[in-house]
């Protein structure tokens, strides 16, 4: 069976983000990105312009080749951009079920390879249609929270500067070569930006502890996450240890706050110009701040009332 044969694909007509207004209430614009679902933001709607229906399969020719995302709202797609409708009802778990068997697709390509029309002629196996109708049965669980959607404005504007090296000691990762590696249970973090950098599972000891975080200085530069557990990270990471001198007690909240405000710095860096150990302690971000300190009090507080804060 060909997936032409399970869904209807459409080859939309040329769209550009950048010719598109930007609006916060508008219509998700997506891309061929991996992340996000591949939305890169939010539109005007244009008179016209097809928009495609929430719920919808959106499956990049190029770039992220064949990282099909399910999109959860109604939208517009960029160019290269094939969209797919099921010809019959197909519930949540059978298109999370189908964009899998798309996704294992994808090492057939890359960009000197770049998908077209022949997407349609991915091979189903025999038995899907079986598997997908058993995914419909199975019961899942909704994630829930208990906080209320709403806007918690940041007054950017009163933010102080605080230099990294200040607030933590930055530790380097250290060199393991793939073929030094053996099967276990340690997280071996790497300079990439998905599964929280987690780029393998080793039986090597951890070499850095846990509650702290991993900043990329190379690779995926910026790339900035919180550790939980001890790991070993790679020599392309550095680690940062949070000071006893701040005076509070360092948690997942604080972290998830500040990793988003490091990743911000990653726009001055590169592949040729990486964000050396010396440069990132003297990094300065800005941070809410309290009598000159930071106000770590308000970042774990902010990031609990946010949606599904308490599901951290």
């Amino acid at each position: 069976m060909k997936l032409s044969d399970i869904f209807q694909i459409i080859y939309p007509k040329t769209l550009i983000y950048s010719d598109m207004i930007p609006d916060e209430d508008g219509i998700n614009f997506v891309s061929s990105q991996e992340k996000n679902n591949g939305i890169v933001g939010r539109v005007q709607v244009v008179d016209g312009t097809k928009i495609y229906p929430a719920g919808c399969i959106t499956v990049p020719l190029k770039g992220s080749v064949l990282m099909a995302h399910l999109q959860p709202q109604q939208c517009y797609v960029a160019h290269q951009i094939a969209v797919l409708l099921p010809k019959n009802s197909m519930s949540l778990q059978e298109k999370l079920y189908y964009i899998t068997l798309i996704r294992h697709n994808s090492y057939k390509y890359n960009y000197g390879r770049q998908a077209d029309k022949t997407l349609g002629d991915i091979f189903i196996p025999d038995g899907c249609k079986y598997n997908a109708a058993r995914i419909k049965s199975l019961r899942y669980n909704v994630l829930t929270t208990r906080n209320k959607c709403e806007q918690h404005p940041l007054n950017i504007d009163s933010w102080q500067e605080f230099k990294v090296g200040d607030l933590f000691e930055v530790k380097k990762g250290k060199r393991l070569t793939s073929d030094d590696q053996i099967e276990g249970n340690t997280p071996y973090i790497g300079a990439i930006d998905s599964n929280n950098g987690v780029a393998n599972y080793i039986g090597q000891e951890a070499i850095h502890e846990g509650n702290t975080i991993s900043l990329s200085y190379n690779g995926s530069v910026g790339e900035a996450f919180y550790q939980q557990k001890p790991f070993w990270a790679t020599d392309d990471v550095n680690v940062l240890y949070f000071k006893e001198e701040n005076g509070y007690e360092f948690n997942k909240y604080i972290a998830l706050f500040i990793c988003t405000v490091l990743r911000q710095e990653k726009y001055r860096y590169s592949y040729g110009r990486k964000w050396v150990l010396e440069n990132m302690r003297a990094t300065v971000i800005k941070l809410p701040a309290y009598q000159g300190k930071p106000d770590f009090n308000f970042m774990e507080n902010y990031i609990k009332s946010l949606p599904y804060g308490d599901r951290i």
